[in-house]
């Protein structure tokens, strides 16, 4: 079938090299690296999008300077041991007809010196908002030096051979950005003061790097349209005059686009609930309109459609992606395909972002992420066709019933409701979370393709199974625990334990009922959050569009910490907030009884009452579902526990054992 996107899958000149369409993989941290140079998985992942179809790929971005190494996982750009890993990862991506680059950067405030043990740099002492140290205020010789490191790593990517340079820094409140905003630079030496010196040390960089490049390699500069919101940050029409002024210097042969500081990280890589789809692409356009170079526009370009619109109007010459590309390195095949219903949706949950503060990057429902080779070697390998059920239809019994498909097994889907989803569809009541139906709707249309039989209003049962397959993958999910009891009392929370005092009132509610809607809630709730995820913030949401006063207590000193690398807990906070939710931290409920809550403080001990709750809804995790997977031991079937009916967690562990469960029948 045609594709209906001819902008979007045509070539276009970039500078010396053509791309072969106009989907460029834009840069984002990974983690593979455990020594500064690039891994095989880093090879692998940058391969994967190649072969899925993307024109241009800009690897993560790269330190300039020992000065700058916010994390352990970060390329080393000025060492010269990066230069053979440079020429594994070119030599993965290049047989893809995909054009490689290497982004050079430098955070200036906005990091911390623990792992480098230096002091940061900056053009003036000023600290950032998250990391908040005092940077050292950068000496004349220290900017000379810069320049020279961002020389000396342009050099050995060109040794490395990858077919450009980006020149990193400008946007995102980085270090270049730094001495461009005068919020951020207060010298009032040569790099400070009109805006020509604070232009000036990114003019020494941009032409001294295109000294380094050959003539047939290219090389861009990432800028930002927009600082966002913050006092005192660059706007649209500044970022515009930056544009026009480096365009002008005319060595330059793209501008990649972005957005935000550290200040509103949700301007850099907003979830679906903070921004809106495309939502940097009209201050893009202002800085198209300004130059004469092609421009790469961002922001969460999720849709073949949306690409080829932005395209066709002529807003940017390329569209990036970053998360999108992670979520579904096939989405430019697929769209070339004619098949944009296929593509896996990115659903801005940012998994990915909160997953690189542990470790290595990994996707929500893409569990292949970072281990591209291992899947291609599994998927290759012989099987034998079995025969097998999967009991529950929520992202689990998805994943697994579909890999199983896919790897020629014979399937049969039980789930005990009328509808697929299971808990992703209570996530989805909230307004700011609709979007993460995308994960379990994408897997039900999937599965409506492939050769998997589905029996909807099914409670199986170990009569179903037995005798009739040869497998079972049971995901069987969880459901809530209503005892009272936070996780500071271990001990009540056994089978035997007492319920907290009046925690079994009609007016305590699980999640679940308020959710799903099978309660009807009287005026003023309190929510009892004792897991500090999200769930608080999805009840707290729906109640109150449903126009119920809310207040939120936790043991916790900050509620929402265990969603909080994610960065969007900022704009969770501030949308309840405004809306007249209240929260109170560190307390727990000691009692409820009627309408009154007796509160305890965790430090000191001290109670205190709320007198005026109609109703409380407990949040204090889940107890697994595992009695299928019981009644089956001994039945003589390959049982395979999985998600939360192993243990209550997330929705990406759920996918990840359902994939690995399928890929071992």
């Amino acid at each position: 079938m045609p594709h209906d996107y001819p902008t979007l899958f045509s070539p276009l000149a970039l500078g010396p090299r053509t791309a072969r369409n106009r989907v460029w993989l834009v840069a984002h941290a990974t983690e593979f690296s455990t020594d500064g140079t690039f891994a095989d998985a880093s090879a692998d992942y940058y391969a994967e999008r190649a072969r899925g179809g993307a024109a241009v790929i800009t690897m993560e971005a790269m330190a300039v300077h020992p000065s700058t190494q916010p994390r352990r996982g970060v390329i080393l750009a000025y060492d010269p041991a990066v230069v053979d890993s440079y020429r594994k990862v070119a030599a993965a991506v290049h047989p893809h007809g995909t054009l490689l680059l290497a982004q050079l950067w430098h955070r200036g405030r906005q990091t911390d010196g623990i792992i480098s043990r230096r002091p940061t740099w900056a053009p003036s002492p000023v600290p950032d908002t998250v990391y908040r140290e005092i940077p050292h205020e950068m000496t004349g010789p220290e900017i000379d030096e810069l320049v020279e490191h961002y020389v000396l790593a342009a050099r050995h990517a060109m040794d490395g051979g990858v077919d450009g340079i980006e020149i990193h820094g400008l946007a995102h409140g980085y270090l270049l950005g730094q001495f461009l905003s005068p919020a951020t630079n207060h010298r009032t030496d040569a790099y400070g003061g009109s805006f020509e010196n604070r232009l000036r040390i990114v003019r020494r960089i941009v032409e001294d790097v295109r000294q380094a490049v050959p003539a047939d390699r290219v090389l861009g500069i990432r800028l930002n349209s927009n600082d966002g919101d913050g006092p005192h940050g660059l706007g649209n029409a500044d970022w515009v005059r930056i544009a026009r002024e480096v365009d002008g210097w005319g060595v330059l042969d793209y501008i990649s686009t972005t957005q935000g500081t550290y200040l509103d990280r949700m301007q850099i890589y907003a979830t679906s609930a903070a921004r809106p789809a495309g939502y940097e692409v009209a201050d893009t356009a202002n800085l198209t309109r300004a130059v004469s170079i092609p421009v790469v526009a961002v922001g969460r370009i999720t849709t073949p459609e949306m690409a080829e619109d932005i395209l066709t109007a002529g807003k940017a010459q390329f569209v990036g992606m970053a998360r999108q590309l992670m979520a579904d390195p096939l989405w430019p095949s697929k769209a070339e395909q004619g098949r944009p219903d296929d593509i896996r949706p990115c659903i801005g949950a940012n998994w990915c972002v909160a997953s690189f503060a542990r470790g290595p990057l990994s996707c929500l429902h893409n569990p292949r992420v970072g281990r591209e080779r291992q899947f291609h070697e599994d998927d290759a390998r012989p099987r034998r066709r079995r025969r097998g059920a999967v009991v529950g239809g929520g992202p689990a019994g998805l994943r697994a019933a579909l890999t199983a498909a896919e790897l020629g097994h014979q399937v049969t889907l039980f789930e005990q409701d009328e509808a697929l989803g299971g808990q992703v569809n209570l996530i989805a009541r909230a307004a700011s979370y609709r979007e993460w139906s995308g994960v379990t709707d994408w897997l039900a249309g999937q599965l409506a393709q492939a050769d998997v039989k589905i029996q909807l209003g099914h409670r199986a049962t170990a009569d179903d199974l037995v005798g009739q397959y040869e497998a079972v993958v049971v995901a069987t999910g969880s459901t809530p625990l209503r005892h009272g009891w936070t996780a500071r009392h271990p001990e009540r929370w056994g089978p035997k334990a007492a319920r907290l005092a009046g925690s079994d009132q009609w007016n305590v509610y699980t999640p679940v009922k308020i959710l799903t809607e099978r309660a009807n809630p009287p005026h003023r709730i309190l929510v009892v959050d004792d897991t500090g995820d999200r769930q608080a913030f999805v009840v707290a949401e729906h109640l109150v569009t449903n126009r119920h006063p809310v207040h939120v207590v936790s043991q916790y000193p900050q509620l929402g910490h265990a969603f909080a690398d994610g960065h969007d807990l900022p704009f969770a906070f501030g949308q309840l907030r405004r809306s007249g939710v209240t929260f109170t931290p560190n307390v727990e409920v000691s009692g409820i009884d009627a309408d009154t809550v007796t509160l305890t403080d965790v430090f000191t001990g001290e109670a205190s009452e709320l007198t005026d709750i109609d109703g409380v809804v407990l949040i204090l995790g889940n107890a697994a579902d595992d009695g299928l997977a019981r009644q089956l031991d001994g039945s003589g079937l390959d049982v395979h526990l999985i998600g939360d009916a192993q243990a209550p967690r997330r929705v990406f562990n759920a996918i990840w054992e359902a994939e690995a469960a399928a890929r071992r029948l």
